[in-house]
C-alpha cells in the first residue's frame, strides 16, 4: 500500500478563494487542480483539498496547522497575513516551549500555530496537528498508537508526556509527532472545556489504488466508529476521513462522466470502484 493521506478543508462556496490566499502567504506554494466542488493545491509540499461542502460544518481548533519558522522575521510576517480578518487564539509571545510562538485563527476559520526554532533538517514546514479534547482528553496517545498500527510506514517519534505533579494527568500527551506512511503528523492533549470537537470541516483524504485498499481502511478506520455518505466516516477518535479512490480525480475532471459519477457516490457510503466506472 502506497497510500498519500492528506488534509480536507470544508468552506461554504469559499474554496477557491481560500485556497488562492493560502497559496498568497506561502512559498513554494499553488493551485494544483480544480473543478466546481473541489481545489488541490499545494502548501510548502503540504497537498490540501479545499471542498465547496456548503453551511452545513465548519472548520475549527479541533485540528490545525502547525508551522515550522526559521526566523523572527518569518513569523511576524506569517502572523500579520494570517490574523488580517481573524483573530488570535494564543497571542504571539515568549513560551516555554518556543521564544516565539503563536495560534491565529485566519479569516476562513482556519488555525494555524505558528512556531520559531532550530528544526531537524528535512521536517515539512507544515504539519497537521491534533487537539484531544473535551471527550476526547487523554486519549492522545492511544489514538496516536491506533492510527500508527493501521497505515504502513508509520512510526511514533518519542512522546513528551505528562510527568507526577504536573497540569495534566500522567501519561497525557504534552506534545508528540507520529509518522503515517512517511507523512509527519502531531498530538496534545488539551484540558478544559471547549466550544468544539473534531468534525468534518476538516478531514484525512486516504487515496486508494484499489477496491482491497478501500475496504481495509474503511473497515479499520469504523472500528467503534460511524459510517457516513460519499466516503466519508469517523473514528472511534470522532475525527473525520475520506476514503477515496485514486481514480475519482479523474473521474470527475472528465465533462462527460462527472455527473454520472457523482450521482452514483451520492449514493454510497463505502466507494465501489467499479460502480464509479460503470456510471
Amino acid at each position: 500500500m502506497s497510500n498519500l493521506i492528506y488534509p480536507c478543508l470544508w468552506f461554504d462556496g469559499q474554496a477557491k478563494e481560500a485556497a488562492s490566499f493560502y497559496c498568497s502567504v506561502f512559498n513554494n506554494s499553488s493551485i494544483t487542480s480544480e473543478n466546481p466542488m473541489v481545489v488541490i493545491f499545494d502548501l510548502e509540499g503540504q497537498k490540501t483539498m479545499a471542498l465547496n461542502g456548503g453551511p452545513v460544518f465548519k472548520i475549527n481548533p479541533s485540528i490545525s496547522f502547525f508551522v515550522n519558522c526559521s526566523s523572527n522575521e518569518e513569523v511576524d510576517t506569517l502572523w500579520q497575513k494570517l490574523s488580517d480578518g481573524g483573530s488570535a487564539l494564543m497571542p504571539l509571545d515568549t513560551y516555554p516551549w518556543s521564544p516565539k510562538y503563536g495560534w491565529v485563527k485566519d479569516k476562513f476559520g482556519l488555525t494555524w500555530q505558528l512556531m520559531l526554532g532550530d528544526f531537524p533538517s528535512g521536517m515539512p514546514k507544515i504539519i497537521p496537528s491534533f487537539l484531544f479534547s473535551n471527550n476526547q482528553f487523554g486519549k492522545a496517545k492511544a489514538a496516536i498508537e491506533y492510527y500508527t498500527s493501521i497505515f504502513p510506514n508509520s512510526k511514533i517519534n518519542p512522546l513528551q508526556l505528562y510527568a507526577e505533579n504536573e497540569v495534566q494527568p500522567v501519561g497525557n500527551v504534552k506534545f508528540g509527532h507520529f509518522e503515517l506512511n512517511n507523512k509527519l503528523f502531531a498530538a496534545m492533549d488539551g484540558p478544559g472545556n471547549h466550544e468544539f470537537d473534531f468534525n468534518e470541516g476538516f478531514s484525512l483524504v486516504v487515496d486508494c489504488a484499489n477496491q482491497e485498499e478501500i475496504d481495509f481502511y474503511w473497515e479499520k478506520l469504523t472500528m467503534g466508529g460511524q459510517e457516513s455518505m460519499c466516503g466519508w466516516l469517523k473514528d472511534q477518535f470522532g475525527v473525520s476521513w475520506q476514503i477515496v479512490p485514486q481514480i475519482l480525480g479523474s473521474l470527475m475532471n472528465n465533462p462527460e462522466k462527472a455527473n454520472k459519477v457523482m450521482q452514483a457516490f451520492f449514493k454510497m457510503k463505502k466507494f465501489d470502484i467499479q460502480a464509479l466506472l460503470d456510471a
